[in-house]
């Protein structure tokens, strides 16, 4: 969502004259984009304003702005340990940044906008100027379900979803303008709802818009992933069979403190019924080590899960105490504990990985290119299951889902040589 959200950033500042640069050196305005799930996140904030520091010093026309969640959640530090920042923005407000600009050349101080705004920011952002291949579309912000290690109620602000027609009309522009996958974006993607259903009658919507070859959603939640939605899997072949679900634990216990509102066996029912609708689903998840109140047995139970499930791709990371959540008052795990249940957990998860990857080795699959690949003569795009691929063919073939054989499964991606006919297997 901060890639999304970064690309709206310039769309907005693109009408005041201003372009994306490489070097901060070049700059006029350096925008940090944060986010605040993770204590060492929002850490690397202030420690890059201690990096860029100089060039204001040396510079002091520049502009300095720091937005999204961090900024939401610790403006009036920022400001305090970094007072050379002019702008301090929430990601609700990012559509106010010419105003915000001309005030900040005014101002004796920064520029604080952290208030949920009544107005919608996506009624006020310009069309995409430049959508990519896969373009990312927020379509839901924010989240009720006030899991105790999590800030983001607090930061992105309760779930709203936006109108289907709006959603709709921007998935159409980015697809005119060379967009052939979608991936639609929420804190909480699937408690979207509009006028006319939930996220699986969305996806049905869009998968009518001509040339749109791929749809993606992320992040969800186990507690809205309704029976359409699931229908949806087995029904619209554009909806890609990759479904990222985060689980956190495969404790029962863990689950409660987190308030989760799921158990282990309800996930476990839930990746079944999926499974059962589209046969070549693959899934990722998100895991959490150390939660506060983390016994040994509990950690076991999610290495259990883990082994019942069989992973994809997945996330993994210590707890960290995020300021003001339930958690976060709670008794800590030593971090030396953390230390060791994380790294069983993530070798478990890079084996499960690896032996999918594997197994795609002499399939035929669909790849859409993207772009360029790491070496000359390459291309490069994904998979069905989000796995980079890695091609030696011409450019040409970027924009493109062409079915390839994958020659190689390697533990992070798959090397593929050009296919002569249109063989099509799945990979599950």
């Amino acid at each position: 969502m901060n890639v999304y959200d970064s690309a709206r950033m310039q769309d907005v500042l693109a009408p005041l004259g201003y372009a994306p640069t490489e070097r901060a050196e070049d700059a006029d305005m350096v925008i940090l984009n944060t986010c605040h799930i993770r204590e060492n996140a929002s850490e690397k904030v202030f420690s890059e304003l201690g990096r860029l520091r100089p060039l204001k010093q040396a510079r002091p026309g520049m502009i300095f702005a720091v937005a999204g969640c961090v900024a939401q959640a610790e403006g009036p530090e920022i400001v305090a340990r970094a007072p050379f920042v002019d702008i301090v923005m929430g990601p609700q407000t990012y559509h106010r940044l010419p105003e915000m600009v001309a005030r900040a050349a005014r101002a004796a101080g920064a520029v604080i906008e952290t208030e949920f705004p009544a107005e919608s920011k996506f009624d006020h952002l310009p069309d995409s100027a430049a959508p990519a291949i896969s373009a990312f579309l927020t379509i839901q912000e924010g989240c009720d379900k006030f899991c105790s290690f999590c800030v983001v109620p607090y930061t992105r602000g309760a779930e709203a979803s936006r109108p289907m027609a709006a959603v709709l009309a921007e998935a159409r522009q980015l697809v005119a303008g060379g967009a052939r996958e979608i991936v639609l974006l929420g804190q909480n993607v699937n408690a979207w709802h509009g006028d006319a259903g939930g996220l699986g009658r969305l996806v049905r919507e869009l998968a009518e818009i001509p040339d749109l070859l791929r749809i993606r959603y992320t992040t969800s939640h186990p507690r809205d992933m309704d029976d359409d939605l699931i229908a949806a899997h087995r029904d619209v072949p554009a909806l890609v069979p990759f479904l990222h679900l985060p689980v956190q634990s495969g404790s029962d216990r863990v689950l409660a403190a987190m308030n989760r509102g799921h158990t282990a066996d309800h996930y476990r029912r839930l990746v079944d019924r999926l499974r059962a609708a589209r046969r070549d689903l693959a899934l990722s998840t998100d895991i959490i080590a150390g939660h506060p109140g983390e016994t040994e047995a509990d950690h076991q139970a999610t290495l259990a899960l883990i082994r019942d499930i069989g992973f994809a791709q997945a996330f993994s990371f210590k707890y960290s105490p995020r300021p003001g959540t339930p958690a976060a008052a709670a008794r800590q795990i030593a971090e030396v504990e953390k230390d060791r249940r994380l790294a069983e957990i993530q070798g478990l998860l890079r084996d499960q990985q690896h032996v999918f990857n594997r197994a795609c080795a002499g399939k035929m699959v669909k790849v859409l290119f993207t772009g360029p690949g790491r070496h000359p003569g390459q291309v490069a795009g994904r998979s069905p299951w989000l796995q980079p691929v890695h091609m030696t063919g011409p450019a040409s073939l970027i924009g493109t889902e062409t079915t390839v054989r994958i020659a190689e499964g390697h533990p992070n991606s798959l090397a593929a040589e050009p296919l002569p006919q249109t063989e099509e297997l799945a990979c599950a």
